[in-house]
């Protein structure tokens, strides 16, 4: 196992913060990249009962600040968080929508090797200040560029294959798929309506309220309209603007045991960019040696799990992420949803946040933020839907179209 616990934690409301100009198409920015930073720093650092001076460390994992801010060397701006942060060493972490969790992981390595007694950990991301076109654009640079992005292939697209490989190798009929799918993303909403942190808090709550946005109004035109088959609108997680933050110390330093978490395991595997050189694509390959690796150190089984914060990126990788996690037998996670499986009420319980459908998805934010909700949970602070057990949680956090897989193991010390 690790020799490193999160002592604190904290995590700000994600959300579209702009305004936009009807006439003009203009956006103002309401909450700053750098007002999210130093908000989730601060409050990390004061739920853990600790002084910035305390702190010997931060680490920042962000996607894309220039892409989306203009703002590139982001690690420093954590100084403006409290002045005796000044002169602390301060790193930037990226990996795309799992940079927060690498960030995380290198913060353990730091705490591991004797050089940090206390590290702050900070994910964020400000998304919403582009129009469309240029967020899928920066979003498509986390893609292998040559083969994916600069051929016009998109997010949505590249996890549609999977979707694609998915149906096929298991001979899914396309209307069973859809009920998985759609399924998947109502459980998602119904979590985030009780999530006072969620990006979206009234999304459709059943399958029923999903189908009837596929109707075509008088124009032809649905609101939930096809993205990339058969990925629709609602298959898709949110645009978000947020940030997280967590503070780790060694677990032989912790003091008060009842607000610390144990790091008991991590899995950080890494697969082939592009997809077009991968075996399979019905199956999240790293993701499963990650996942291994991850309960190898922590002396776990699947068995042992009571909630699951993972990366719905979007509705298909839910599913594929279920099965790599060990919870349903591979080709069988789209059924167990159908069953009602990995609800409140389950034995395992899985985005009770709302996950990233609908609590959102600030990309840099999410590994941090996993972490920050499943570390609420296992301590009696909840934020949201408060699980029935919650002695192990497991963070499952993914960065581009399933290449980089981040597994980690909470643990009631």
């Amino acid at each position: 196992m690790s020799k490193a616990s999160i002592i604190g934690a904290y995590n700000t409301a994600f959300g579209a913060f702009v305004t936009k100009d009807k006439q003009s198409g203009l956006m103002t920015d309401t909450k700053t990249y750098y007002d999210l930073l130093i908000e989730a720093g601060r409050g990390a650092i004061a739920d853990a009962g600790l002084e910035a001076k305390d702190i010997d460390a931060i680490y920042v994992g962000s996607c894309s600040p220039a892409g989306f801010v203009n703002q590139e060397h982001v690690a420093p701006i954590a100084a403006e968080i409290d002045p005796a942060l000044r002169f602390k060493p301060m790193t930037r972490c990226e990996c795309a929508c799992a940079s927060s969790s690498v960030a995380l992981y290198d913060a353990i390595y730091a705490i591991e090797a004797g050089r940090a007694r206390h590290v702050l950990v900070i994910g964020v991301e400000k998304m919403n200040l582009l129009p469309t076109p240029q967020m899928t654009h920066v979003l498509a640079c986390c893609s292998h560029w040559p083969s994916e992005g600069s051929k016009g292939w998109t997010f949505p697209m590249l996890f549609a294959e999977y979707a694609k490989g998915y149906q096929s190798h298991y001979g899914i009929p396309t209307e069973t798929l859809e009920q998985m799918l759609w399924t998947v993303g109502a459980l998602g909403y119904r979590n985030g309506a009780e999530n006072p942190l969620a990006h979206v808090r009234n999304g459709p709550q059943t399958v029923a309220d999903i189908m009837k946005l596929n109707e075509l109004d008088e124009r032809g035109r649905s609101k939930n309209m096809m993205i990339a088959a058969p990925l629709r609108l609602h298959d898709c997680s949110l645009v978000s603007d947020g940030a997280a933050a967590l503070v780790i110390t060694q677990t032989a330093n912790v003091s008060n045991k009842a607000r610390a978490v144990e790091i008991a395991g991590i899995g950080h595997s890494v697969e082939r960019l592009p997809e077009n050189v991968r075996p399979n694509m019905y199956e999240l390959m790293a993701g499963k040696d990650a996942v291994a690796k991850a309960y190898k150190e922590a002396g776990i089984t699947a068995a042992d799990v009571d909630l699951v914060e993972l990366h719905d990126c979007f509705t298909i990788n839910q599913i594929l992420s279920t099965e790599a996690l060990g919870l349903s037998a591979d080709g069988r996670a789209g059924f167990d949803y159908l069953d009602g499986r990995f609800t409140r009420d389950d034995r395992v319980a899985i985005n009770l946040s709302g996950g990233l459908k609908a609590k959102g998805h600030p990309v840099g934010a999410t590994g941090a933020s996993m972490h920050t909700l499943i570390y609420k949970q296992l301590i009696g602070e909840p934020i949201g839907v408060p699980a029935k057990k919650a002695d192990i949680g497991v963070t499952f956090n993914v960065g581009g179209s399933a290449v980089t897989n981040c597994v980690s193991v909470l643990r009631k010390l």
